[in-house]
């Protein structure tokens, strides 16, 4: 079970990135998938998620109209495309997949991370 996400780099305020959760070792259709961010001194927060049937998808007050998550499950791959981006967007984004049972748990699997940066 691998997660590798990509697409992360440097944007101007304003701009826009897409970033990918490419899967392997399981199918991202039998996973709960989620995109979280991390900033610089702050705790890790939960940014967008996408039900196993990809019919629910949710969102964090500071991103709901911006951010949106979305998935190709022939490239088993988890998307969030990110606009209007501000500084404080700034921070490294994780993928995570859990099941139902591991979501209860408070377990998952995590990627590397990506780094975000915007500029003003």
């Amino acid at each position: 079970v691998q997660i590798v996400e990509s697409g992360g780099g440097l944007v101007q305020s304003g701009g826009s990135l897409r970033l990918s959760c490419a899967a392997s070792g399981f199918t991202i259709s039998s996973r709960v998938m989620s995109w979280h961010r991390q900033a610089p001194g702050k705790e890790r927060e939960l940014v967008a998620v996408i039900s196993r049937a990809g019919d629910y998808t949710d969102y964090a007050g500071s991103v709901k109209g911006r951010f949106s998550i979305s998935r190709d499950i022939v490239k088993n791959t988890v998307y969030l495309q990110m606009n209007s981006l501000k500084p404080e967007d700034t921070a490294v984004y994780y993928c995570k997949a859990a099941t139902p049972d591991e979501l209860i748990r408070g377990y998952g699997t995590w990627g590397q991370g990506t780094q975000v940066t915007v500029s003003s």
